[in-house]
């Protein structure tokens, strides 16, 4: 998935975040799946840590990054195609994790914004800020990472072991 600093010794960003880590909300995103190949805890924690490092270089707001980031798929149905087309499941959820995360945390204006628009272009509400943009784009990358990336391994494993053999 590329490799990043460890987000579980980066004490800056825990800072931010840690309150919500915490938390039994969060921790039951661990048992839900996410893109077939991973979880919806450690996608939504790929999401939140690759943002705040980008925030960092960017000179954004890190802490709504950070925070906004990790809330962004705070919801709990497992997605199933063949009962919510992609649009509907695109809508719903960002309003879902928004309400969600507002029950869980106060949220800033830009935190909200970086929940309810994450999905930007699945949905037309527009984000009003860099930061809702720049999640809007590591979810995507994480997203085409977690549901592709072990198929081109497997499938790059299993030609490989045909040349060798």
């Amino acid at each position: 998935m590329g490799s990043i600093p460890d987000w579980k010794k980066d004490t800056n960003y825990l800072l931010m975040v840690n309150d919500l880590l915490v938390t039994p909300e969060i921790q039951r995103l661990k048992t839900i799946r996410q893109h077939h190949y991973s979880n919806r805890f450690d996608h939504s924690v790929r999401v939140s840590y690759r943002s705040y490092l980008i925030g960092r270089k960017l000179h954004l707001n890190t802490r709504a990054l950070a925070r906004g980031g990790l809330l962004h798929d705070l919801f709990y149905y497992d997605w199933d195609p063949q009962q919510l087309n992609f649009r509907t499941h695109a809508y719903l959820h960002a309003h879902l994790a928004l309400k969600n995360a507002a029950a869980l945390t106060p949220l800033s204006p830009m935190e909200a914004d970086i929940i309810v628009k994450h999905m930007f272009g699945a949905t037309t509400e527009i984000p009003r800020y860099w930061e809702s943009i720049v999640v809007n784009l590591v979810d995507d990358e994480c997203a085409i990472q977690e549901a592709i990336a072990p198929k081109f391994t497997a499938w790059k494993n299993k030609f490989l072991l045909k040349k060798i053999n």
